[in-house]
């Protein structure tokens, strides 16, 4: 006798999972299955389709070695109905059953398809994030301005993380992020993230992905994500043995030859639900209060856990369904081939977008300095960058990837995550990368055919939305430098920026 149906979804692999935490292994029948409508709603990275679904097979495997009944549907199987209310349906029938216990889903697409079923559904909040919604919401009631910052010191009081028993944060100060901008230096020796080799299993996902996604932008080539909680472990103690310890200081740095530096490429294990944070975060604590970490590196890190993804995920649920629709900044212009892999003589551009097609990786400096960058200054729609990143990253899913790109990518919210604009000339990019030495044009020239185009556009930018940004605290600085330039020297960068657009429209390279 079935009693309920528990869908398990490719973000929730989780042992712990409310839901399978909540169920009876005698009655109830955990459902999971690889559908076309999860796969195809985007243009997926065909290396985050084989992750995800490598990494789902074997938890299945887990399950039912724990005792549970497992109906799972492979992508090819040929009843599989392509959507998860039509597999839920299914298996509804084939068992007789007219009830379900679910985690509630992490994106509001899937949970308006759980409240279109026709059946008995008894959802549970996801107990694995460290602020419910609830908290989140009765944090952010009455605030003018929903700065993580503050969010960010009320997760540490709440779990204890870096502080004190007196309640102050250790080393006096909450923030170390200032010690964090450091560049980076090409290093042969430097370690890497933990690879694993496929198994059979993997394999044959691979072979599958290839048959189906191979047209997708992105290579299966060299896969060596974990796909399972055990290796996931393994990848969160080598981060913290050998990662770690310089973690901080260039975190932000950028190097053509150096996809990872010393980043941990832990969140699509996170997301998934292979690792959870405060495992992530008890592990780093420990390393620095063994002293084998320097404090600005274990901040840093438990601050992207606990603060920024918490954070970033209230926002999510706060603002509800359309907050992906959002334009303040009325941005129509349609995503440049280049981020597809067409040619660009943008040195750091071409860098990332050429890591992001081989590793279905970009640490967040390179998502949100250059490929985002570009595209604000550009006045690219915020929606299709969105699409692009939910569609080429291993880690991202909607609640964690649309707030970082339509609030504090491209301001297009208004500014309810982000205080100004994160646009910067390239500057910037010299200053922390490794990209201009090898670039077509020149990042210290402002005008002229070889100026950079962040450069020119920078201006334009702020000129376009001098309106709106001309009174921001943060921004008038530069305002008041545009008005001392030269009139002459204006019309230039402002005649060229209009050029560099132009072409860009025509489909020139640029």
């Amino acid at each position: 006798m079935v009693t309920r149906l528990l869908p398990v979804l490719g973000d929730q692999l989780s042992h712990d999972l409310a839901s399978l935490c909540a169920a009876d292994k005698t009655t109830d029948v955990v459902v999971m299955a690889e559908v076309a409508g999860e796969a195809r709603y985007v243009p997926h990275h065909p290396k985050k389709i084989a992750l995800i679904f490598a990494a789902m097979r074997q938890f299945a495997d887990e399950l039912r070695a724990q005792g549970w009944r497992v109906a799972y549907t492979q992508l090819t199987d040929p009843d599989n109905t392509h959507s998860l209310s039509g597999e839920i349906l299914r298996y509804a029938s084939l068992y007789g059953c007219d009830q379900v216990l679910a985690t509630r889903a992490g994106e509001w697409r899937v949970i308006g398809e759980f409240d279109a079923l026709p059946l008995r559904v008894s959802v549970v909040e996801d107990s694995r994030f460290l602020a419910s919604h609830a908290e989140f919401q009765a944090w952010a009631e009455g605030r003018k301005q929903l700065r993580m910052e503050y969010f960010y010191r009320e997760m540490r009081r709440k779990t204890g993380l870096l502080m004190q028993p007196d309640g102050t944060p250790e080393g006096g100060k909450w923030n170390y992020d200032a010690e964090n901008r450091k560049r980076a230096q090409p290093d042969m020796l430097r370690p890497k993230p933990l690879r694993f080799a496929p198994s059979a299993q993997t394999q044959a996902v691979l072979a599958m992905v290839a048959q189906h996604f191979g047209q997708n932008f992105g290579t299966l080539d060299d896969f060596w994500f974990a796909t399972n909680r055990a290796e996931a472990l393994q990848a969160l103690d080598h981060f913290a043995t050998y990662l770690l310890p310089s973690f901080g200081d260039t975190q932000d740095a950028m190097l053509v030859d150096d996809a990872f530096l010393n980043h941990a490429v832990l969140a699509p294990y996170l997301n998934l639900g292979l690792l959870g944070p405060m495992e992530i975060c008890q592990r780093v604590q420990a390393e620095w209060r063994a002293g084998r970490v320097p404090l600005n590196a274990a901040e840093g890190f438990i601050r992207q856990v606990i603060g920024w993804r918490e954070y970033v995920r209230g926002i999510y649920f706060r603002e509800g369904p359309y907050y992906t629709s959002r334009n303040a900044l009325g941005h129509t212009r349609p995503l440049p081939a280049f981020y597809w892999g067409a040619p660009t003589r943008m040195a750091c551009v071409a860098a990332a977008v050429a890591q992001t097609r081989q590793q279905a990786y970009a640490h967040h400096i390179q998502r949100l300095m250059v490929t985002g960058n570009f595209a604000l200054l550009a006045g690219v729609s915020p929606q299709e960058l969105h699409m692009w990143y939910l569609a080429v990253y291993a880690d991202a899913f909607e609640w964690v990837e649309s707030p970082n790109t339509i609030g504090m990518s491209q301001f297009a919210d208004d500014g309810i995550i982000a205080s100004k604009p994160y646009v910067s000339s390239g500057a910037y990019i010299d200053r922390m990368s490794d990209y201009c030495g090898s670039c077509s044009y020149k990042v210290k020239e402002k005008t002229g055919p070889r100026a950079c185009p962040f450069n020119l556009l920078y201006w334009d930018f702020l000129m376009r939305h001098e309106g709106r940004f001309a009174k921001n605290p943060r921004m008038a600085q530069m305002y008041r430098t545009w008005a001392r330039m030269a009139p002459g020297h204006r019309e230039t960068v402002l005649r060229e920026a209009q050029a560099l657009l132009a072409r860009l429209d025509a489909g020139a390279v640029v």
